[in-house]
């Protein structure tokens, strides 16, 4: 893993897992590919093809993304979720370049790309959204219709109906904690109340644009009197963080935590538990807890732009990340996939690596779409008066 800065990722939502598992771009310069055929075997156009049967076939489908040689995405770091290794897999696997644009920047700026890239060989071809955003960027039209060959098994609620957007992989809020420079690591959000962590308490970006951060300020919410009907307990939680002098207004990222900076960081369980074997050669002890008074939990979507430049590398894409081996490269991120449960089943599931994955208590409940959507409204209209004492 890199230690590259990560300030990343708008909220979304999940909607089904178990104690043991979730059942839960582009390149800066126009790219050459201008969608060099887009024909699938017996004419069938893979612009517009909403599954590899459309396309003529995964041959097909692999023949016409090899052709156009280059995917292009956006805001992925290599370091989050093992991306890097993802990436580095499809690549290796298909001869085809992943060109990664803003790789740092947030889900709004993946939407904001689509709109303002429209028609340029340098849009994105493919969105990694949190959930709400993905669900928002459907009904703006902007993603195209595509059925992955394992669709059929992602969970209902996983997905949208119209195959226009389907979650992947998701982890627990939780919170990371420098034991070399914390003297007792804090266990649940109350503990991070305690006079001791002075300066100490951070998050992974702002609310109002950040999915982990956003999922924090949920969890706390849950955590202190709150429900999906109302996240203002969270934003009253931050605010007496900030009262205390506990919070701490720098955005984590791997960069900050090893400076010391910010020695308590409030992030997914998978992000945080990737700097514990990251910063074990660097001398850190990173300690991550699950807080069992705010359990949140949520996933992120996959989409492929409707007006993707590399339609069929967009595609198969798709088909990779939704594959065994790219949902159990998820999994080696610390990552729980979408389809963990049936690769339990089907006895694809790396073992070890599930073995891995944070311990969870109990099984956390999920927001609706209109819960999330009322949430972020709240937060854009409150978040800067909490932390502004």
């Amino acid at each position: 893993m890199t230690t590259a800065p990560r300030i990343r990722r708008n909220t979304g939502i999940a909607l089904a897992l178990t104690a043991s598992a979730f059942a839960l771009a582009a390149c800066g310069a126009k790219s050459d590919a201008k969608n060099v055929d887009s024909g699938g075997k017996g004419g069938q156009n893979i612009a517009t093809a909403a599954s590899a049967k459309d396309a003529g076939g995964m041959d097909a489908l692999v023949a016409a993304a090899k052709k156009e040689g280059t995917l292009n995405a956006i805001a992925i770091p290599r370091d989050w979720a093992n991306y890097g290794a993802i990436i580095d897999g499809f690549s290796k696997k298909y001869g085809i370049k992943v060109a990664v644009d803003n790789p740092d920047g947030t889900s709004q700026d993946e939407i904001n790309a689509v709109k303002t890239r429209k028609g340029q060989g340098r849009a994105p071809d493919v969105l990694d959204l949190g959930a709400s955003f993905a669900q928002a960027a459907a009904q703006q039209g902007l993603t195209a219709p595509y059925r992955v060959e394992a669709y059929d098994k992602i969970a209902q609620g996983q997905k949208d109906a119209q195959a226009r957007w389907f979650n992947d992989y998701g982890g627990y809020v939780s919170i990371g904690c420098d034991a070399k420079r914390v003297k007792e690591c804090p266990q649940t959000f109350a503990d991070l109340l305690k006079p001791q962590y002075k300066g100490q308490v951070a998050l992974n970006g702002n609310p109002t644009k950040s999915g982990s951060a956003f999922a924090g300020v949920y969890a706390a919410s849950l955590a202190n009197g709150g429900s999906f009907d109302d996240i203002q307990p969270g934003l009253d939680f931050f605010g007496k963080l900030k009262k205390s002098g506990n919070y701490n207004p720098v955005e984590s990222t791997p960069a900050t935590v090893e400076k010391g900076e910010t020695p308590i960081s409030i992030d997914w369980d998978y992000l945080n538990a990737g700097y514990g074997e990251e910063f074990k050669t660097k001398g850190l002890d990173w300690k991550v807890a699950v807080p069992t008074d705010g359990v949140y939990a949520q996933y992120y979507s996959q989409a492929v732009n409707k007006d993707a430049p590399h339609p069929a590398a967009a595609r198969l894409w798709q088909e990779y990340l939704y594959s065994a081996e790219g949902q159990n490269l998820w999994l080696k991120g610390h990552a729980r996939p979408v389809l963990m449960s049936v690769m339990e089943q089907d006895g694809t599931l790396d073992k070890d690596a599930a073995a891995t994955l944070p311990k969870v208590a109990g099984t956390p409940k999920f927001p609706s779409e209109q819960q999330t959507a009322r949430a972020k409204t709240v937060l854009a209209q409150g978040w800067a008066k909490a932390i502004s004492g």
